[in-house]
């Protein structure tokens, strides 16, 4: 045997012994999704701004409607919190807190999602008096005044909860929610009633879809490393809200 096919044959079966002993790297994959409303949506009632004169003269001339259900003509629904079920390992808490800003007296965005662990950042952006208050089954509540511009509080949820409802107390329509969970496996539909959620571990999961106003789907999607899984799911519209 000559010395260069020896070296070549000792480099070969060392490399063979460090990729034995390293652990495979875990495969994932990702979901893409559309979720849609059968049949005509439902009005949205308009906001009675002139219940403040000062909400009522920031918003003059506009015509305002709670946002409760947002549809298109083909039914693609919005502001629906898309999660998965279940514990996952765990992954890295994102830096940057997730921001709801209260302007022209009413909350934006109107469904946010964030990590437990993360911190929920409340600002008023109104020259005027609002209320962040926190309705929570699972003890992450908090009630705080607003009174000036550019105030901001901070929050950090303590548990996971779907959903954690926000109100102001001054002003009866202002609304969001926010969907708190162990892991980074969730997203919020956009206009066109699609979301994405990308690293998703490979295997068998249980996917589920929140809204405000037509309560809970799930569904099971099938996770394959290195693919793309499409999760199509519809209300009826007949279905009951979610527990307030």
């Amino acid at each position: 045997m000559t010395p260069r096919l020896r070296c070549a044959i000792v480099i070969a079966v060392g490399g063979a012994a460090v990729g034995a002993g390293q652990a495979p790297a875990p495969q994932r994959g990702t979901i893409k999704g559309h979720i849609r409303l059968a049949g005509k949506a439902p009005g949205n009632p308009i906001i009675r701004m002139g219940m403040d004169p000062m909400c009522s003269q920031i918003n003059a001339g506009k015509r305002v409607v709670q946002e409760t259900v947002v549809a298109s003509l083909d039914g693609s629904l919005a502001n629906v919190f898309v999660s998965l079920q279940g514990s996952f390992p765990r992954a890295p808490l994102p830096t940057e807190p997730v921001t709801i800003d209260q302007r022209a007296c009413v909350y934006s965005p109107r469904v946010v999602g964030m990590r437990l662990g993360q911190s929920l950042l409340v600002r008023n952006s109104d020259a005027l008096l609002h209320n962040v208050h926190g309705l929570s089954a699972h003890g992450n509540g908090f009630n705080v005044s607003q009174p000036t511009a550019g105030m901001v509080q901070t929050f950090r949820p303590a548990t996971e909860e779907i959903m954690l409802r926000i109100k102001c107390d001054v002003h009866s329509w202002m609304t969001s929610y926010v969907g708190v969970v162990g892991h980074p496996y969730f997203a919020v539909t956009g206009s066109g009633g699609t979301f994405e959620i990308a690293n998703v571990p490979a295997g068998t999961h249980t996917i589920q879809s929140w809204h405000e106003r037509f309560g809970v789907l799930t569904q099971t999607v099938h996770v394959r490393g290195g693919a793309t899984a499409t999760v199509e799911l519809t209300f009826t519209g007949n279905e009951k809200p979610p527990a307030s």
